[in-house]
């Protein structure tokens, strides 16, 4: 064991700082040479804490030993209680993400809908609350309860989830208009102000669960209707209203089946560790989240699900009345006091010992191993887990069983070609591959020759009246991404799952949330498979523009010989595939190919 006692004298100058620190509850910082955060801790009383770090047991420690070894300075901040501490840690912790702190790396957060403030408000999926004069509503359980939630407010009140640009009129309406799911706001006439304001209103009725107040406001438009013999406007008002009752029904008997539950539990392989959280709404499990870490050498579950539960809850606006841990911990009371506050009702925190609760500890424990076993021994998952993960990742509407990825090849805008290439239902579907030769595009424009390649592919398939994949992947940034977006728009696709990823950060933008990239592990599947893709797309490409620029190469050491035009020179490369090899033909094969006269000639220049 290593004795830390006649440490360098730096660790004498962070006893001594120690030393002098109010006897106080706060925030203590330590920092490193440089003045970075290395780690917050908070503390009832923040010199008896920190001088506690000093001990022979806890230099011993191999966490602690090394924190302390790379330590230079111990700053403070006090605050009036306990509770204000463990709130400004997790503010610290989330703002500087000090390596000797649990951070929270989570592969999967929960949806809101988010209703915008503008002139004709427009809805959309996010995982991500802003203060932006939006309106939000959530989180949904499971996740794609969101997007079906969406879809129905595009079907009966047709309020759009578009991204066109509303500050401009536009000429004509794109699909979504013509297939009833938009009230065309963008083009003049479609609509009134006053008609898409009373949509909007029905839409915050249907998001905050007012349906008993929705539904006399469909009565009333039911009873105008048929005053005015539009019957088909009634009989469809109607049928929502009904549709409306329901679900405030459904509403009511889910809340009298339980109170919401959180419980949590863990795998652990130090360095390796898995936890899962299941989420119980209304007596139901609704779903499961998953979260992972590879440097945790020193795992302390108590300490570790404190921070965890703290990072997990205390900047969502939604807070359980139930969490379930598998272990207790020290600050429980403090921070069951501070979510009970955020929530205005009671929140407890548990570690259920018999029962039923700890059946449910074990059933989610067992869960978390499974985590564990796919995440960290590499089990290959099936296409259709796959495409689950893929879904929750991105925040699709769907999870998308078949992928088109995009990539644009040239060398300083020569010969500039693209590759399109499918993953389809858990593999690379090669027979669908395609090769473009950019046409339009004058030197190196890589964003337009982006739009030439989508607006060909996708003007194509609607042309033909085929089905577009689940998703559309390009290699590169927000310009790419921005690129392929105006190309669908143009061709009045409002509705394609779109995004991008970005060579040097690994990071994925996805279309419409472009401010809130997706950033997951290293040993994310979801990762794995979008990198796959995209390697293929770019191998492909850089294939297509190398054996272009090589045929261009020989095609014009073929057309400097008198006679040889273009044709010639093109069928000879088909035929014999080099210039060496047209040298080293027989000279009957090379008569049958382009004729004897073309072939003397050929024959001639090839030899002086």
């Amino acid at each position: 064991m290593k004795d830390f006692r006649n440490q360098e004298p730096r660790t004498q100058d962070l006893r001594e700082q120690a030393a002098e620190l109010p006897l106080l509850p706060g925030v203590y910082l330590y920092k490193d040479a440089y003045g970075t955060i290395i780690y917050v801790g908070k503390a009832k009383n923040l010199r008896s804490r920190v001088r506690s770090y000093f001990s022979d047991e806890r230099l011993a420690d191999s966490k602690t030993g090394t924190l302390i070894g790379e330590a230079r300075q111990v700053d403070y901040i006090h605050v009036d209680n306990e509770k204000e501490a463990l709130a400004l840690e997790n503010n610290l912790i989330k703002q500087w993400k000090p390596r000797f702190n649990i951070l929270l790396r989570d592969d999967k957060t929960y949806p809101y809908i988010k209703l915008t403030g503008e002139k004709f408000p427009r809805v959309y999926v996010t995982r991500r609350l802003k203060k932006d004069g939006s309106t939000y509503y959530g989180p949904y359980f499971p996740g794609n309860l969101a997007h079906r939630l969406v879809h129905f407010i595009h079907r009966h009140f047709k309020v759009p989830s578009c991204k066109i640009d509303m500050t401009r009129k536009h000429t004509h309406p794109c699909l979504e208009f013509h297939i009833h799911r938009c009230l065309g706001p963008c083009v003049d006439g479609l609509t009134t102000e006053a008609r898409y304001a009373e949509a909007v209103r029905s839409v915050r009725l249907f998001l905050e669960g007012r349906h008993k107040d929705l539904a006399q406001e469909l009565q009333g438009k039911i009873d105008a209707a048929s005053a005015e013999m539009r019957y088909e406007e009634a009989s469809a008002l109607h049928n929502l209203m009904q549709t409306v009752e329901e679900a405030g029904e459904k509403q009511k008997m889910a809340a009298a089946e339980g109170a919401d539950t959180d419980i949590f539990a863990y795998h652990a392989e130090p360095p390796l560790l898995a936890v899962n959280l299941f989420h119980l709404r209304h007596g139901h499990i609704v779903d499961r989240r998953e979260f992972f870490w590879e440097d945790q050498r020193e795992f302390e579950a108590p300490e570790f699900f404190c921070s965890l539960l703290m990072q997990v809850y205390l900047d969502d606006p939604y807070v359980p009345a139930f969490i379930h841990v598998p272990v207790e911990f020290e600050d429980r009371d403090v921070l069951e006091e501070l979510l009970t506050e955020k929530r205005g009702r009671k929140v407890e925190i548990h570690t259920p010992q018999r029962g039923q609760k700890k059946a449910m500890i074990e059933l989610v424990e067992s869960n978390a191993k499974h985590s564990f076993e796919q995440r960290f021994r590499v089990l290959k998952p099936s296409s259709k887990a796959i495409e689950a993960a893929l879904q929750d990742a991105l925040g699709l509407e769907a999870p998308p069983a078949r992928i088109e990825c995009f990539d644009i090849s040239h060398i300083q805008g020569t010969d500039k070609v693209a590759s399109m290439v499918v993953w389809e239902k858990g593999r690379m579907k090669k027979a669908d591959y395609r090769k473009f030769v950019i046409k339009t595009v004058e030197g190196n424009d890589d964003f337009a020759s982006m739009r030439e390649v989508i607006t060909r592919r996708y003007q194509r398939l609607k042309d033909e009246g085929a089905a577009r994949p689940g998703l559309v992947l390009v290699d590169g940034g927000l310009g790419q991404l921005h690129a392929a977006a105006g190309a669908l728009e143009e061709l009045g696709i409002t509705d394609q799952p779109l995004a991008s990823i970005a060579k040097r950060e690994e990071w994925i933008y996805v279309y419409g949330q472009e401010d809130e990239p997706v950033i997951l592990d290293k040993f994310s599947p979801v990762l794995h498979l979008i990198q796959q893709v995209r390697d293929e797309a770019h191998r492909f490409a850089v294939t297509f523009h190398r054996t272009r620029r090589n045929a261009s190469r020989l095609r014009g050491e073929l057309i400097q010989i008198a006679g040889v035009g273009e044709k010639t020179a093109a069928k000879l490369l088909q035929h014999f595939g080099s210039v060496e090899r047209v040298r080293q033909a027989p000279e009957e094969e090379l008569a049958g190919v382009v004729g004897k006269a073309a072939a003397d000639k050929i024959r001639d220049g090839l030899a002086s």
